[in-house]
């Protein structure tokens, strides 16, 4: 066996509701780890089992019985409560039936874009906008010029 599989089993066999067969005896004398754990899981059981446990208050079973009355009177706020309000599942009940249909009937396919038809929002950054761009500003490309002066501008406001 695996020490994991044996990991498992030892909080019963330390608490001695499982059996030690032989292949998992001859695992935990074989193994220090497991035999080891083993031996810790029996030392905890046994101090839990020398633990004494508190006795309840002497009122504890009236408070109990008064509190559980208290919740059973309190009126139910849960999502099954509003179901049983018949408006309310009136309302539900058809809107599962329209979305059914829809999805039964394609309603909710995304449309296929008509062949030959070109949207005419533009989406700049394209290549498309680009050249309508280079297409538009033709004449001031065109003269690099104007660009050189430019540049030569910035250069002199830089370093006066």
């Amino acid at each position: 066996m695996k020490c994991n599989e044996i990991r498992e089993l030892m909080p019963d066999l330390a608490a001695g509701l499982g059996t030690l067969t032989p292949e998992l005896e001859e695992h935990v004398s074989g193994c220090a780890e497991c035999g080891r754990k083993l031996q810790d899981f029996r030392r905890t059981m046994a101090l839990l089992d020398e633990w004494p446990a508190p006795e309840p208050s002497p009122y504890f079973d009236v408070r109990l019985k008064a509190r559980l009355r208290e919740e059973a009177a309190a009126p139910a706020h849960g999502w099954r409560y509003w179901l049983r309000r018949p408006a309310l599942a009136v309302s539900l009940a058809l809107a599962m039936v329209v979305g059914v249909t829809l999805i039964q009937r394609g309603g909710l396919q995304p449309r296929e874009p008509k062949v030959g038809v070109v949207d005419s929002v533009p989406v700049p950054g394209t290549a498309v906008e680009d050249l309508k761009a280079l297409d538009k500003n033709h004449d001031i490309y065109a003269d690099f010029d104007l660009l050189d002066d430019l540049q030569v501008q910035q250069d002199v406001n830089a370093n006066p």
